[in-house]
């Protein structure tokens, strides 16, 4: 028995850097961190282009310091990898801060920061995502342009499929984003995956 307990505390030793090392952190600004999030300039049309270059799609997330549900997004949501591993190979994502003073260049030209943006754009609950266009529009703002705006927190079906619909471009059909997360849920319970929400 004893050299079980050894193995499986040496297997522990050996993965504590690896878990450490995908876990969220918190910066300096009090936002919690994910090692996948893409530092840029907070050009959104660069963002966008840049984000298509690698094969994926833009979205932003706005968090704030103190935001309990932004905390559980990371530390519920963004800790599962079945959701960590399709947003990082479909999607670019980039943190704002919504009470920041980084400097944004919104789509239509205009700098300011992340909370004046975050004004302008009409955001105003963390964490709140939001989903860009492939390629850059020829005029709009971001909240003017955005394909899908997920408000709030939700749990990991909620938040994995809007990814996903986003990704197969369910906007431009004709199925609604809850017609679409009914449809997945229901599929889910069929095959036996579905746990709590």
């Amino acid at each position: 028995m004893r050299l079980w307990k050894r193995l499986a505390f040496a297997l522990c030793l050996v993965m504590l850097p690896h878990a450490q090392a995908l876990a969220a952190t918190v910066g300096d600004d009090g936002l919690h961190k994910q090692p996948w999030f893409t530092v840029t300039f907070k050009d959104i049309a660069e963002d966008i282009e840049t984000a298509a270059a690698e094969g994926k799609r833009l979205a932003i997330v706005f968090e704030q310091r103190g935001c309990i549900y932004c905390r559980q997004m990371h530390e519920k949501i963004l800790s599962d990898p079945e959701v960590t591993d399709y947003i990082k190979e479909n999607f670019m994502v980039v943190q704002y801060n919504m009470f920041g003073d980084e400097e944004v260049i919104d789509l239509d030209g205009e700098e300011l920061s992340e909370k004046t943006a975050a004004r302008k754009w009409g955001f105003v609950f963390t964490p709140t995502i939001v989903f860009l266009p492939e390629e850059v529009p020829e005029s709009g703002t971001v909240s003017e342009t955005a394909v899908a705006i997920m408000p709030g927190a939700f749990g990991k079906w909620t938040f994995l499929n809007m990814f996903r619909w986003v990704h197969e471009k369910g906007y431009d059909g004709d199925e609604h984003f809850q017609k679409y997360h009914a449809r997945i849920i229901n599929e889910l319970r069929e095959q036996g995956r579905l746990g709590a929400e």
